[in-house]
């Protein structure tokens, strides 16, 4: 008979521990299997670096209450602390599978030493990044938020007329020159999209070969110096850290636009803010930042009335939560079966 194959499905307020369990119900419809589910809180701050991932309080001791009592050999989670002390303490686990691009919340040396495979879910959250990040472009180019404020947060109807001048109206997306900067799954779906508006849409991409949509530009200067509008679509690396800085945002072209959707790291921030104060930088949409949360006092807030910030959103869609769970869930049962597993780093 074949055994029973026990999993701690420990979701959190986006992935859902029940939309975890539907997944691998649906996953092991011919394997028997039993279910914990266990919600856990988001963490206060972001985790780090792998290696920074210690101790994380009371989050610990749930994850290894739930799988010592339960004997769990699997874990399915999205950001529970997988450390070296729940390692340690969970010998009957044998996977751990992270809903998320990369398993930032799991210790991958201790993961090693305990023989546990770890997996992870990728391009969960192409399409959802995409989209928010061609709805940020539109947001700075067209100043949206500064004009609800105004009307929503205001009442003033009167005020919105200043936007109705030639001076304060924005730019439209039909013949504007747009370099993107990286071509990976979230890139080539932006491009797609832009083209689809009329963008002069060009690509730099020096690891990207064959057909693309747009017309590819062999160096980043070249694009910067083309560009009307950038937006940040590359791995961070450190290659790319810092990609983005005074040199080239003083390549682009006067009253450029800055749209950073991918990693915060990527675009110097200061660097950003003096363009900004210039006027060599006209706007700028923001999802990601070299420090998270956004330091209160940021150079950043300054510039409302030109700038479009959000809190790290550009993943957060149901699609991706309910993604998330089935790619996690399709690991478990190739795990299961006993097949390669097809997103695992140890």
């Amino acid at each position: 008979m074949t055994e029973t194959l026990r999993v701690v499905a420990a979701g959190d307020h986006f992935v859902l521990p029940s939309l975890i369990t539907a997944a691998i119900a649906e996953e092991l419809r011919e394997h028997p299997f039993t279910v914990r589910e266990l919600e856990l809180g988001w963490p206060l701050e972001p985790f780090g670096p792998v290696a920074e991932v210690e101790e994380a309080g009371d989050a610990e001791d749930e994850v290894i209450d739930a799988l010592v009592e339960s004997r769990a050999q699997v874990l399915v989670t999205q950001m529970g602390p997988v450390t070296a002390r729940v390692l340690a303490a969970c010998p009957e686990l044998r996977l751990v599978v992270v809903c998320r691009g990369g398993p930032v919340n799991v210790n991958l040396d201790a993961a090693k030493t305990h023989d546990v495979r770890v997996c992870f879910a990728p391009g969960r959250n192409a399409a959802a990044t995409a989209e928010f990040t061609v709805g940020m472009m539109l947001a700075a180019l067209r100043r949206i938020p500064q004009a609800h404020e105004l009307l929503a947060g205001q009442g003033s109807w009167a005020g919105g007329a200043s936007y109705y001048t030639y001076e304060h109206s924005g730019l439209e997306l039909e013949d504007l020159p747009v370099g993107l900067v990286g071509y990976g799954a979230v890139g080539s779906r932006v491009a797609r999209v832009l083209c689809a508006f009329g963008a002069r849409v060009m690509v730099y991409d020096p690891y990207v070969h064959g057909e693309i949509h747009g017309l590819r530009v062999g160096a980043l200067d070249e694009l910067l110096r083309r560009s009307q509008v950038i937006t940040l679509h590359a791995r961070l690396t450190q290659e790319t850290r810092g990609l983005i800085g005074a040199r080239e945002l003083a390549l682009l072209r006067p009253g450029a636009v800055v749209v950073n959707v991918a990693r915060g790291p990527l675009l110097d921030e200061d660097a950003l803010c003096d363009a900004l104060d210039s006027g060599q930088v006209s706007a700028a949409a923001l999802d990601t930042y070299v420090h998270e949360p956004l330091p209160a006092g940021a150079r950043l807030f300054g510039f409302a009335d030109r700038v479009v910030l959000t809190p790290h959103l550009g993943g957060a869609s149901r699609a991706v939560a309910e993604k998330a769970a089935r790619i996690a869930a399709a690991e478990v049962g190739r795990w299961a079966r006993r097949e390669p597993l097809a997103h695992s780093l140890t």
